[in-house]
């Protein structure tokens, strides 16, 4: 059933509530989902190692699969949402993605391992940036990150759930049927999305007052821009690509990916080969830092709002605070110490996640919000596919100690990219320069607060 078409006359306040909270509900399930169908990997690894007798770098390699593939589809990804619209784009990488984890479950052996997660990869690696696009779509600038927060939230709620219903199900019946239990749940956020995603939000042109049928705000962050005007010049994509500030924002995001995909990754095996932890028992404990994570996502997209970008007042202390934390956790000698300091590590980092996207997102022109948002979830990718096997390669060579104290180098990236990338909006623009950006207008009384 296509989704419901709003009328062209200005949209009611009830109407725009309505559409932008059920877009965030649908989000949220569809990113908690695609969550929970990579982290379940990381909790069977332990099994997958005994089954097919793998060592802890060929384990890294197994997660590193996903992420080559999940990296180098986020630009497609942006340039399919761009093309066909964020919806579309969406059910796709939701039909996919739950096809591919449903056939790991069959996996027989590590090459077909590493084909399987190469293709559930490049299935996920379009959502990103085609969820993006839906949300952008049906909010307004001044409540984009809030809303975002909100959303990719759901990324540490998964982190909390995954662990604790996944353990007690391989426990029980196996490790493959983890990757069927999650698929299921992939066919259900795709029925849920089809059926009940609403229409993009009709947008004011400050021009004549009126709403705009183009259904994608005119400039993606400042109100009274006529979306036809921003439709107008479209540049090729190597001139999107060689935007050097978004590169900038991309290692931020590169920094941030490597601590969380590390302990991601890494940690359940910990607990299990070094402390004698159960994977039940593992697996309640890895829920502790995952819930502080959800709270300093949604925390950091608020603290976003309003400071309108000024991403570094966020990240440089959050890193600082996590650099310390990760340090004390890989020297921590006992199992409480290790949660504890990898709470305060992750909580500290994820303070970062949506500060990250903040000021390109309100900086980038619609046409462009895909692809631009592509080049940003690209870097942490990288880092999905850098982390696991280095670490697994240092825990192999010296120890799990020197393996977390890598993740450091994270968190540095991080604070150093923070201070080297533009602070707010205007200087997004002057930075980013070219029609790609979204285009200036005169300050007003409804541009001034985006201006400053």
């Amino acid at each position: 059933m296509p989704a419901p078409t709003l009328p062209a006359s200005p949209a009611a306040p009830s109407t725009r509530r309505r559409t932008v909270r059920l877009t965030i509900a649908l989000l949220f399930g569809a990113w908690l989902v695609d969550y929970a169908d990579r982290l379940v990997i990381n909790l069977v690894l332990p099994s997958l190692g005994a089954e097919f007798d793998l060592d802890r770098t060929q384990q890294g390699l197994v997660v590193s699969a996903f992420f080559l593939a999940y990296a180098l589809c986020q630009i497609p990804g942006g340039l399919l949402a761009d093309r066909f619209g964020g919806r579309r784009v969406t059910l796709w990488a939701l039909l996919t993605w739950s096809v591919f984890t449903a056939l790991t479950g069959f996996a027989w052996s590590f090459a077909v391992l590493l084909a399987l997660r190469f293709a559930f990869g490049a299935a996920e690696g379009i959502f990103p940036p085609a969820a993006m696009k839906v949300l952008v779509e049906r909010t307004r600038p001044e409540e984009r990150m809030s809303a975002n927060g909100t959303v990719m939230s759901s990324n540490a709620l998964a982190a909390v759930i995954t662990p604790l219903a996944v353990a007690p199900l391989v426990a029980a019946f196996g490790w493959r049927s983890a990757f069927w239990s999650t698929a299921a749940l992939g066919l259900l956020a795709l029925v849920a999305v089809r059926l009940w995603l609403p229409a993009p939000l009709p947008r004011t042109n400050g021009a004549t007052g009126k709403e705009s049928e183009a259904g994608v705000v005119g400039d993606a962050g400042v109100p009274g821009v006529d979306a036809g005007a921003a439709e107008t010049a479209r540049p090729a994509l190597g001139a999107v690509l060689r935007k050097g500030v978004l590169w900038r924002f991309a290692l931020m995001m590169f920094g941030y990916n490597t601590i969380v995909w590390g302990l991601n990754t890494w940690v359940p095996s910990y607990l299990s080969e070094e402390h004698g932890v159960s994977l039940t028992s593992a697996g309640a404990l890895v829920a502790v830092p995952a819930l502080g994570a959800a709270l300093a996502t949604v925390i950091g997209g608020r603290i976003s709002d309003r400071l309108g970008g000024h991403h570094r007042t966020v990240i440089v202390p959050g890193m600082a605070v996590a650099a310390v934390a990760l340090l004390l956790m890989a020297n921590a000698p006992s199992v409480t110490g290790f949660v504890v300091f990898g709470t305060v590590a992750v909580f500290a980092a994820s303070l970062a996640y949506m500060p990250i996207f903040a000021v390109p997102l309100a900086g980038l022109a619609p046409a462009y919000v895909g692809v631009g948002s592509a080049v940003v979830i690209f870097g942490g990718q990288v880092a999905g596919m850098v982390a696991p096997p280095v670490m697994g390669a240092l825990a192999d060579a010296f120890s799990f100690q020197v393996a977390f104290g890598f993740l450091v180098l994270g968190a540095l990236i991080a604070a150093v990219m923070a201070c080297l990338t533009p602070q707010d909006v205007a200087a997004f623009r002057a930075a980013a320069g070219g029609p790609s950006a979204a285009p200036s207008v005169s300050p007003s009384p409804s541009t001034a607060k985006d201006s400053a």
